[in-house]
């Protein structure tokens, strides 16, 4: 794995040395934008639509629109001024149940590994937060962006996971059209709540694939190798419009999933 940040992780007076390694990484088909007329890749330039004129790094600035049309500048001074300190530290600051944070506010993950002569203190972390079963809440500054982040365990590494401030999470209620709580027929409850059982099972990664990406792949294998794509056509799904019609034929599907697979 590339190492793509070096630091440390402090909780307490502790320091332990730690490298940052991208935890995920996207699959998707990489496609280029090319011109039709000689396939060709498509360049894009920083064009000025005012002057009508291609404009150099040199004379690009950052600025901020703060009503129509009009900006405040911010030199690259100004900012240096007020960036955060980049002390190459996740600094923990609280230690918290996970299932006190909702999924909601996670972004991205990154795993950690000891550095140069951390590996006592790094177990010694992982251990306490195993047995404790608390993870850390934590700071980090890297590229002069502090982010909010997270540290525990997973498969015996330590994990960090960046996380949204509070103030970037929208709240739920901006969200229209959401019934308020209803008095539902409890004929209908029990046949939802069958239905779930029905679909319950223990999580297995494993068996979830990206259809999409893979029928791509093989579709642009075959160009290449100058096969013709056929798409055979698809059955349209029935129509159920009865809500009680509709739980019914979804656990009879369901339970026959189940009795194919050989999980009943």
């Amino acid at each position: 794995m590339h190492t793509i940040w070096k630091g440390a992780i402090s909780f307490g007076l502790v320091n332990i040395p730690v490298k940052m390694y991208a935890a995920t990484e996207g699959k998707k088909v990489p496609f280029r934008l090319l011109h039709k007329k000689c396939r060709t890749p498509l360049q894009y330039t920083r064009t000025c639509p005012y002057c009508q004129e291609e404009v150099s790094w040199a004379d690009v600035v950052k600025g901020v629109e703060y009503a129509d049309g009009k900006f405040v500048l911010m030199e690259k001074e100004e900012l240096e001024a007020i960036a955060p300190e980049n002390r190459k530290t996740i600094e923990i600051l609280d230690f918290v149940d996970l299932r006190e944070i909702d999924p909601i506010y996670f972004d991205r993950t990154y795993y950690l590994g000891p550095g140069d002569t951390g590996e006592r203190a790094y177990t010694l972390l992982r251990e306490a937060m195993e047995e404790t079963g608390k993870i850390g809440v934590a700071q980090i500054t890297i590229r002069s962006k502090q982010s909010l982040a997270v540290v525990r365990v997973y498969q015996n590494c330590l994990v960090m996971e960046t996380i949204f401030y509070p103030d970037e999470v929208r709240s739920a209620a901006l969200v229209p059209g959401v019934p308020e709580e209803t008095a539902l027929p409890e004929k209908e409850m029990e046949m939802a709540r069958q239905l779930i059982e029905s679909l319950s099972t223990s999580f297995d990664p494993g068996k979830y694939r990206d259809d999409y990406r893979e029928a791509l792949q093989a579709a642009i294998e075959k160009k290449i190798s100058g096969e013709e794509i056929v798409q055979a056509p698809e059955a349209e799904p029935e129509k159920v419009v009865d809500l009680m019609e509709a739980l019914k034929a979804s656990i009879e599907a369901a339970q026959k999933r189940k009795k194919a697979a050989g999980t009943e």
